[in-house]
């Protein structure tokens, strides 16, 4: 199984959309490993968004990924990156197709409600970067054997 990351960004937390987004997730047969609400340190933020120091957007994008809380998760799955990035749809909410996290939520590129790891190796890097071991748990659910052949 595959694991990755998925962070519920302050829009989506001031607008209510929690729920929302982990109901998508369950719904979808996907499982949370591991899950919490923080408030990103300007530390952190700049480790997590390090691809993009020097761009335009790098300052108002620490400044707003640090403004409020945000729910951070590791999900689990077979093909959870893919399948998870289909979810949350295009990075710019216009061009997201309806049915998608994006699409059906979000209005603004820099306001688009949720983040996710667009690789295995970025999943990797950043659950590690959220969450120690030990803060990840292993369970079954009890809907596996229907989910997967």
């Amino acid at each position: 199984m595959e694991r990755t990351f998925l962070m519920i960004k302050p829009d989506g937390v001031q607008r209510g959309l929690i729920g929302e987004v982990i109901r998508r997730v369950e719904q979808k047969g996907l499982k949370i490993v591991g899950m919490k609400m923080l408030r990103i340190s300007r530390e952190l933020a700049e480790k997590h968004y390090e691809e993009h120091r020097g761009k335009e957007f790098y300052e108002p994008l620490i400044s707003y990924i640090t403004s409020s809380p945000v729910v951070a998760m590791v999900i689990e799955g077979k093909n959870a990156v893919q399948i998870v990035r289909k979810m949350i749809g295009a990075t710019n909410p216009l061009e997201a197709s309806p049915g998608t996290i994006r699409g059906d939520l979000g209005v603004e590129i820099g306001r688009n409600v949720v983040h996710a790891s667009d690789s295995l190796s970025s999943a990797e890097r950043e659950i590690s970067l959220y969450f120690s071991e030990d803060e990840i748990v292993e369970y079954k659910r009890i809907d596996e054997e229907w989910l997967y052949e």
